[in-house]
């Protein structure tokens, strides 16, 4: 993810990005990229003109291979938080949703990891899905 390259002096970066949160037995599916030292939920910023559903259907796809199923996206959280491993000062808006999907999920593209995390793994997380994580499980959704 890359900050908004215009913004007035003394205004922080805002990155706008899209997550697919999938919990499964009350962990969190969480991913690592090629290039990154921490956990992030899958998903990623939208291409032009594209909504949030298929934004986050195309970067599920793209990142774990499966399909969401049209119709069930439910969104569950915005989180604002700062952006990691960016210029000091940038933030990070990340919008999540749940849905439905069809197909195993495997690794793909950049995706180096799939992990299952719970809240006392949260750690292993950039700052916004430790974020998720803590909102997750103060709902009993994780454990």
């Amino acid at each position: 993810m890359t900050a908004s390259p215009a913004t007035p002096a003394g205004v922080p970066a805002v990155i706008d990005a899209l997550a697919w949160v999938h919990v499964r037995d009350g962990r969190l599916l969480c991913v690592r990229s090629e290039d990154k030292d921490l956990l992030y939920v899958p998903g990623g910023k939208r291409e032009p003109g594209e909504s949030d559903e298929a934004a986050v259907a195309r970067e599920a796809r793209e990142e774990v291979s499966v399909e969401l199923r049209p119709g069930t996206l439910r969104r569950v959280a915005v989180i604002d938080e700062a952006a990691h491993a960016q210029a000091p000062g940038t933030r990070v808006r990340l919008t999540c949703y749940t849905a439905e999907h069809d197909g195993d999920i495997v690794a793909d593209n950049e995706i180096s990891d799939l992990e299952w995390i719970g809240f006392a793994e949260r750690d292993r997380c950039a700052p916004a899905v430790r974020r998720l994580v803590e909102l997750l499980h103060a709902e009993g959704a994780l454990r």
